[in-house]
């Protein structure tokens, strides 16, 4: 199985990339020193940033959930103007169909790792001086990327990816038309 994901991470490395660039971007935006990012490797992991324990319990679960808002955001940007002309009028260029696989690629990997989950879970669940709401509104955001990595199995990613590249820009200009 981890030849196989090996393949589709190498297929799909513009959204792995993504994903990290995501997490990093949370940690500098909190000053969370940074001590290793690798943003593409073929292995296990594929990807990874490691920082320093965080200061605010909060900024953990923006470190841990960055990456499902920020490869969703940027998948929906890039596919949108290429989703147009390829599913309204059958008219696509070699550009447009680039533009998709990488808007695709980016949304398949916006679900947060099970990595991510512990290190969500053991900050604001197992950590000290961590708020009640805090650790409730952390509970279900565990769960469901728990489910997601479950999901992953019968390729969620990959219908969230092209429900995000292909799906949604096609949904969003048949209601304003």
């Amino acid at each position: 199985m981890l030849v196989q994901g090996n393949y589709i991470a190498l297929v799909t490395a513009p959204g792995v990339v993504v994903h990290e660039f995501a997490h990093q971007f949370f940690c500098r935006l909190f000053g969370v020193a940074i001590f290793d990012v690798k943003y593409f490797q073929m292995g296990d992991p594929v990807g990874y940033v490691q920082h320093e324990p965080v200061r605010n319990p909060v900024h953990q679960l923006f470190i841990g959930t960055g990456p499902f808002f920020i490869n969703t955001i940027l998948a929906l940007l890039i596919a949108f103007p290429a989703a147009i002309p390829v599913f309204l009028f059958n008219d696509g260029s070699v550009f447009d169909f680039l533009l998709l696989y990488l808007g695709m690629s980016i949304g398949m990997h916006a679900f947060p790792s099970t990595g991510d989950a512990k290190v969500l879970w053991d900050t604001l669940w197992l950590g000290k001086n961590v708020s009640l709401w805090l650790r409730i509104v952390t509970l279900p955001i565990v769960g469901l990327i728990y489910l997601g990595a479950l999901g992953s199995m019968v390729w969620l990613n990959l219908a969230y990816g092209m429900g995000i590249a292909f799906g949604l820009p096609i949904l969003i200009v048949r209601y304003f038309a």
